[in-house]
């Protein structure tokens, strides 16, 4: 997987870092800052792309 590419990232991930993203630019930040730091906080969240599903984390 070539770096950026997003696809491992599930839709509420992606949903998190826009909403993040968009809180950053608010406050000033340009938007490729904005950007990194929001994918930053959702992969400290959620500990990287997954995909969501049963049984996973076991």
């Amino acid at each position: 997987m070539p770096q950026g590419d997003k696809s491992s990232y599930t839709d509420k991930q992606k949903r998190q870092a826009e909403h993040i993203e968009e809180s950053y630019e608010k406050k000033g930040v340009s938007h490729k800052e904005a950007e990194k730091r929001a994918w930053a906080t959702v992969n400290k969240h959620d500990g990287g792309g997954k995909k969501s599903g049963s049984g996973r984390g076991k």
